[in-house]
């Protein structure tokens, strides 16, 4: 069921001759249905909207009640992801759940998607998978479109110089009603990360040294643009887990503009345009630059080549240090309050910090390269007695994917369990959970007092940084294990 391709507003994007624009601009521009007003947000279309089971059943519920139908089912895809067990399938080959909320919540996406005549992928379906993970594995997510889910994280896909982000349950249904969203317009500002990575240094390290720099408000308001050599040098994986922590910034979104890479990872996707359509597509994509005198209405600039493995000491992304340094001194209470919570001292060194569980995983690092990355330390190394260890792919082809080049029996050989696709630990809905007192090293996006589990503690890092943890029991630096400076 391919997604059309007409929507109302201006058709294609704002030429050379039009006044300099931003890429949030010349999108945003283009999905217009009505102005924005000083009494009224503007109203803007919907080119994509993706559900899963946590938000979306009030919505439908609101649907019925009104006798309302879904508005653009061919431009609504549902996966089930959030509360799936990550178990194996019984003998009987039911799911296995472990709570029956969680059940009952995929039962109930069934049911709607059934009723309302919407595509879904349910357990156990190829294309099943963490919702941010599917939608650009599939070619849903492409360049110049707007796309909103019930999830805070699907800034995600404006790594594909999409305008996207996390709509809340009321206005899932507004968007399934009328495939329209009210919308205040933004402001912009310009990320620019010039030099390039080291070795052992991933998009993921870049995330956390961004916003340990602005701030988990530094963003607020804003539609981050990731600009420079360093944004431009990274793959599209890379490129999602950037985009995908924008929200811990306070951004409502993130987005790059597309470029060759881009056209490479969409090209013969599932869902993706093909033929005259394809050619078609991409002289659209190909004016979504912002111009050069384009103005934003802020500017920071990170320097890559400065940027080592970083890992988070408090309770919110912010708190997030180079892996080579020490817990700061606290600035205020609530940091005080933050340490007292994860059991550390202001001055201890962070490699060393003890683990005992460790997470790769989430919307953020579950895709085939973040997995790589994690193989890549563990082969031939044992995880640590002391240390349990869950990996979680990203959607089915991410796991199929990964046994086909053996990295399943990297995982398993080194002691990890290797798991069915979904959201996992990172949020903690289907088992896969803290106990009180843990500390996990995880590869997801928030590290919130009791995000993985009530009591539980969590240190943010990349894949490679995780596994690493896992070998030694600890936080550990990866480039230990992968060459580079130690």
């Amino acid at each position: 069921m391919p997604l059309t391709t007409s929507a109302p507003g201006r058709q294609g994007f704002p030429a050379k001759s039009d006044p300099a624009k931003t890429l949030f601009e010349k999108v945003w521009e283009s999905r217009l249905v009505r102005p924005e007003t000083p009494d009224l947000p503007a109203l803007l279309y919907v080119d994509l909207h993706l559900v899963h089971e946590v938000t979306s059943p009030q919505a439908f519920a609101t649907l019925r009640q009104r006798g309302l139908s879904v508005r653009r089912p061919d431009r609504t895809v549902a996966t089930m992801d959030h509360a799936v067990p990550t178990l194996p399938p019984g003998t009987d080959g039911a799911a296995a759940f472990v709570d029956s909320q969680a059940a009952r919540q995929t039962a109930q996406l069934a049911r709607n998607c059934q009723e309302f005549g919407v595509e879904l992928f349910p357990i156990g379906d190829p294309n099943q998978g963490i919702v941010h993970v599917i939608g650009p594995e599939l070619g849903l997510t492409q360049p110049g479109r707007v796309i909103v889910c019930g999830d805070s994280h699907t800034s995600t896909h404006g790594a594909f110089g999409a305008l996207a982000f996390g709509i809340g349950a009321t206005e899932v249904g507004h968007v399934l009603a009328s495939q329209c969203l009210l919308q205040r317009k933004p402001k912009t500002m310009a990320v620019d990360v010039e030099g390039a990575l080291d070795d052992g240094v991933s998009a993921k390290d870049l995330a956390l040294a961004l916003i340990a720099k602005i701030g988990v408000g530094g963003g607020t308001g804003c539609v981050l643009e990731y600009r420079g050599a360093a944004v431009r040098g990274l793959s599209m994986e890379g490129r999602m887990t950037l985009c995908n922590m924008s929200i811990e910034a306070g951004a409502r979104a993130g987005m790059i503009a597309p470029d060759e890479t881009t056209y490479a990872y969409l090209a013969g996707r599932d869902r993706a345009p093909r033929g005259a359509e394809w050619d078609r597509a991409l002289t659209r994509w190909r004016a979504l630059a912002s111009d050069e005198d384009a103005a934003f209405d802020r500017r920071v600039s990170l320097d890559a080549g400065s940027v080592e493995p970083m890992v988070t000491y408090g309770v919110h992304p912010g708190m997030a240090a180079p892996i080579t340094g020490a817990v700061p001194q606290p600035a205020n209470p609530s940091e005080r309050e933050a340490l007292a919570y994860m059991s550390l001292e202001p001055g201890r060194p962070l490699q060393g910090v003890e683990v005992d569980v460790v997470f790769i995983g989430s919307c953020t690092n579950g895709r085939l390269s973040d997995l790589r990355d994690a193989a890549a330390v563990l082969a031939g190394r044992k995880i640590a007695p002391s240390v349990r260890a869950l990996v979680t792919p990203g959607s089915r082809r991410v796991k199929q994917a990964a046994e086909r080049e053996g990295l399943r029996a990297v995982f398993e050989s080194a002691g990890a369990e290797w798991r069915e696709p979904g959201c996992s630990m990172c949020i903690a809905m289907n088992g896969d959970r803290l106990e009180p007192g843990q500390t996990a090293i995880s590869t997801s996006n928030r590290n919130f007092q009791g995000r993985q589990g009530p009591g539980g503690r969590t240190i943010l890092a990349s894949p490679a940084t995780a596994a690493a943890s896992a070998v030694t029991g600890a936080v550990a630096d990866p480039r230990r294990f992968r060459g580079g400076r130690s």
